[in-house]
């Protein structure tokens, strides 16, 4: 059997090359809680404590996994997000800590009761469940092309109890629907297939492509059908909220206010870089 320590600096000791030392910190403090349901100060007070070597046995094949660089929570199968654990698989996107401030801007900028929302390209459904719950007597509704991602969510809100009507749908040709809204938002694909260098190797390649990448010459491309359709689909003074490339946001006031949107708002993330964009249809 090995002490709680010895744990602790195996994962150390193996991920020390994969984490800069503030994430791997956290990763071992995550992975500790999720095995042994230790909180910091326990790994601390307990760190003679031997553990048995079912635990010991779970860790390894976790830092074995971590070690093909791949991202913890699909791992551990979770994510937390806007207060909740949500389940993700490679099938959806992880949820990102930006855009827990896109359904914070929502619920505080929409205080009434009743609204009718939807989400397009809803992923594990984070944004929809989490408006779902957040919001007064919402109806709330979300859409994506992916049975399996649409699986995910499905599981997510029964998971959370929360009421959502996920329904398949494309959101480059997406149905007009039979009701009109008062809120969409959506997180739709906008990093373009130039910036794949950028990028850290954990996302290039576990997260799903379809959800993430853009082509360079057209990196618009979903927000393009995301204002034709809103322009249609939003009631009078309904409201669009779009998680949005850093690199466009003029292109995108100009985008919105070509589909009569009206008080186009740019709006920053936590670490400054322009993330959010809010109209209002005329």
């Amino acid at each position: 059997m090995a002490t709680t320590s010895q744990i602790s600096q195996f994962m150390r000791q193996q991920l020390q090359a994969i984490y800069p030392e503030q994430e791997l910190q956290a990763v071992i403090a995550i992975v500790m809680q999720e095995v042994l349901h230790y909180l910091p100060v326990d790994t601390v007070l307990r760190a003679d404590f031997e553990q048995d070597d079912v635990f010991f046995d779970n860790i390894k094949a976790i830092t074995a996994r971590l070690l093909q660089h791949e991202p913890l929570q699909y791992v551990l199968g979770k994510a937390r997000f806007h207060g909740h654990d949500f389940m993700v698989t490679p099938a959806t996107l992880i949820p990102r800590p930006e855009t827990e401030r896109l359904v914070d801007i929502i619920v505080d900028e929409n205080q009434q009761s009743d609204l009718h929302v939807l989400d397009l390209g809803t992923g594990c459904g984070c944004i929809a469940i989490s408006l779902a719950r957040a919001l007064r007597f919402p109806q709330v509704e979300a859409t994506d092309i992916s049975p399996d991602a649409l699986a995910v969510a499905q599981q997510n809100a029964l998971m959370l109890k929360t009421k959502v009507d996920f329904r398949i749908d494309d959101m480059l040709n997406p149905e007009m629907p039979l009701h009109r809204y008062h809120i969409i938002v959506s997180n739709p694909p906008y990093v373009c297939m130039s910036e794949q260098e950028l990028m850290e190797p954990n996302v290039l390649r576990y997260e799903p492509a379809s959800a993430l990448f853009v082509p360079d010459d057209d990196p618009l491309l979903y927000y393009r059908a995301i204002a034709q359709f809103a322009s249609k689909a939003l009631c009078e003074n309904g409201r669009l909220y779009l998680e949005i490339n850093r690199r466009f946001p003029e292109q995108m006031r100009r985008l919105l206010t070509q589909h009569d949107f009206s008080d186009v708002r740019i709006i920053n993330d936590q670490y400054g870089n322009p993330r959010f964009v809010t109209a209002t249809l005329l």
